[in-house]
């Protein structure tokens, strides 16, 4: 008896083990019945377990009740508003209108001072009276509605002591006694927003100091927001933010296979305009510029599209300055091609050049447009400089801004005060000349650079690109050459042959720089090339904006640090490094085969220059007024009116203070030189 127990035990062990490996009908003894030695075959139940509810299955569980799937929604102004305040009293004012039309009339007392609202239901009518309470301690318009239609979650820690003015993130007043400067203030609609810092993009010290009289400050940081977190895209915002706005179909352009449509959005009387490969795309683009135009909202950006802040002063929202920069750039050109219907206004590439004169985008004015992608045929070379050998679009936008220039400085020597004082250039303490404060040139292109910078980024940036993932590969930073009479770029060959003028005319391969390469070197001498720096100081863009293939890690590799080692330049030369940053309305890809054209506008000019890319000259052969021998033309004509415009500030400065005739040449020579 005791060695059938002793056997039965390890076996009921055994069998309790096995059990959850079994079916269920031979749990519930509907399976052939298991046999325990002298047991004569009798078939045995699994007694129940206690704390499982008389279940046998040791793995039961009970299901659990599935949760709602969708966004959270959003809390309403009452419940923001009793989280600021909790404790307030609403009060019925009024009731009129008929019955099946009542209209309600809500109070409610916030720090001595009533909101009333209506609406045709009380609740309705508490609602309005507490988003009108809201509204009266927001600092900068339509925050309110913006945290309606998306919750999020605002940490800033802040001087509740000094004038709130100070910081932009703040949005509400303090109700409370102020905190110490340690405190930190919360505000809590959600986690779904985030609030990007405003460390990314520092204001000048001027505007962080505690007094009253400062310039106006920057508009506010822009709401990233997630574009599958929330559930929500631009266009459901938008309607939450805004109901009811009215959408129209402007314009489609291309052929059937690769067509791009114009769609424009009214807002406040507002119009913004959204362009994609089909209608619902330039519908959501367009939706995405009216939150960024009106609220200052951006779609949550994979590191690869983000904005690369400039290094120093940052005068303006990257964003909302690239965005207005290539508006003003697309709509010039559509000016001069008749609204894209000229012939000349085919391209593949576009690049302007808009300069700004303050923290205001809106006073932002174009310098000029340009368009191609070719470079000369060797054998049209010219060795009396009236050829342009490279018709890139940004290399003459590049060109069309040096023209600009001479003409500024031309204003400048001017005998007339009026075209004297509308000049951009001032007079440099040391020696010289240099652009006035707050001018700044912004480089628009249509697409990246040829080079480094567009090689390994032939595709826009996806949701699921974190950035170069191999950034350590030799080919990464490597000069290239563009390709003669053609598009595209080759790395630059180690070996130490160098071109020849007579080999290209023989017909070795002309070796033009890549734009990567050339934007580059700008980036350390400046863009005003060698002539115009015998006058001025050396003059950097502020900010290159693509309106497609931006790709943050490559174009800012390309641009500067690859180069970034370079250290001890000699004043007052620095490696500049500009603001990097894509548009929200993405330009749609231009396919089809490059034009031989390429055409240009500076401002001040009644057409556009057509250039024939190949022979570098109009089609009647007649040399452009960007060639090297025309830019040289105006250096030699500066360069005798700034040697009288010095004689005169020299003689004018003798009858004040007796100077000798060696102290006046050395005047002479450091304007000069």
């Amino acid at each position: 008896m005791e060695l059938d127990e002793t056997i039965q035990q390890p076996m009921d062990v055994k069998e309790n083990r096995n059990l959850d490996n079994r079916s269920s009908k031979e749990v519930l003894g509907e399976g052939p019945h298991l046999t325990n030695g002298n047991a004569r075959g009798l078939s045995r139940k699994r007694p129940r377990e206690e704390g499982n509810k008389g279940h046998g299955h040791s793995k039961f569980r009970p299901k659990k009740r599935r949760k709602p799937q969708g966004p959270v929604l959003p809390k309403n102004a009452l419940v923001q508003l009793n989280e600021i305040k909790p404790g307030l009293q609403y009060k019925l004012l009024s009731q009129t209108g008929p019955v099946h039309a009542p209209v309600f009339v809500m109070t409610v007392e916030v720090n001595g001072q009533l909101f009333e609202g209506s609406g045709p239901t009380k609740k309705k009518a508490k609602l309005n009276a507490a988003e009108k309470a809201l509204r009266s301690f927001v600092q900068f318009p339509n925050a309110s509605e913006a945290h309606l239609a998306m919750g999020r979650t605002l940490t800033v820690n802040a001087d509740f002591t000094s004038d709130q003015a100070d910081f932009p993130d703040m949005l509400f007043n303090g109700f409370e006694t102020p905190a110490p400067p340690d405190d930190t203030f919360y505000f809590s609609l959600g986690s779904n927003v985030s609030l990007c810092s405003l460390n990314e993009y520092p204001l000048p010290v001027a505007l962080t100091n505690n007094n009253r009289s400062r310039p106006p400050l920057p508009p506010p940081p822009a709401l990233t927001m997630p574009p599958t977190g929330s559930g929500k895209n631009a266009v459901m915002i938008l309607n939450e933010l805004r109901p009811g706005p009215k959408y129209e179909f402007v314009a489609e352009s291309g052929d059937s296979h690769a067509k791009n449509s114009i769609m424009a959005v009214t807002v406040d009387t507002q119009m913004f305009h959204g362009s994609g490969r089909n209608k619902k795309l330039s519908k959501a683009r367009a939706a995405q510029a009216a939150l960024s135009g009106l609220f200052n909202m951006q779609l949550d950006q994979t590191p690869s599209r983000q904005p690369i802040p400039r290094e120093g002063l940052q005068l303006h929202l990257p964003q909302v300055l690239a965005d207005a920069v290539s508006h003003l750039v697309v709509e010039k050109f559509s000016e001069l091609t008749d609204n894209f219907t000229s012939p000349h206004a085919r391209r593949k590439v576009l690049a302007g050049v808009v300069m700004t004169t303050g923290t205001d985008v809106k006073d932002a004015q174009v310098i000029c447009v340009t368009t191609g992608t070719k470079c000369i045929n060797g054998e049209y070379m010219s060795d009396r400089g009236l050829a342009l050998n490279d018709c890139h679009a940004e290399i003459i936008a590049r060109r069309s801004l040096i023209r600009y220039l001479y003409s500024q400085m031309e204003y400048f020597l001017s005998d007339s005060t009026e075209e004297h004082e509308k000049s951009i250039f001032r007079c440099c303490s040391e020696h010289g000349y240099r652009l006035k404060d707050d001018i700044q040139f912004h480089l628009y292109i249509s697409t990246s650079p040829c080079g480094d910078a567009r090689i390994f980024s032939p595709h826009e940036a996806g949701a699921e690109d974190q950035g170069d993932r191999h950034p350590n590969r030799k080919a990464r930073g490597q000069l290239r050459t563009k390709i003669e009479s053609g598009e595209g770029t080759i790395p630059v060959r180690t070996s130490n042959t160098i071109q020849t003028w007579d080999g290209v005319l023989q017909g070795e391969r002309l070796l033009t720089m890549s734009c990567s390469d050339k934007i580059a070197r700008w980036n350390v001498i400046g863009l005003q090339g060698s002539l115009l720096s015998y006058f001025t100081e050396p003059i950097y863009f502020s900010s290159l904006i693509l309106g497609s293939l931006y790709h943050a890690d490559h174009l800012s590799r390309a641009m500067y640090q690859r180069i970034a080692d370079m250290d001890d330049l000699p004043k007052p030369f620095a490696l500049n490094k500009p603001l990097f940053s894509g548009i929200s309305n993405t330009e749609a890809r231009q396919p089809g085969k490059a034009p031989n054209f390429s055409v240009n506008w500076t401002v001040g000019d009644q057409g556009l220059e057509i250039i024939n890319a190949t022979t570098g000259k109009d089609d009647l052969g007649r040399p452009s007024h960007l060639c090297k021998h025309a830019l040289y033309s105006r250096w030699v004509c500066l360069h005798a009116k700034v040697k009288h415009f010095c004689k005169a500030n020299v003689q004018s400065h003798t009858h004040t203070h007796t100077h000798t005739h060696t102290h006046t040449h050395i005047y002479i020579y450091i304007y000069i030189y």
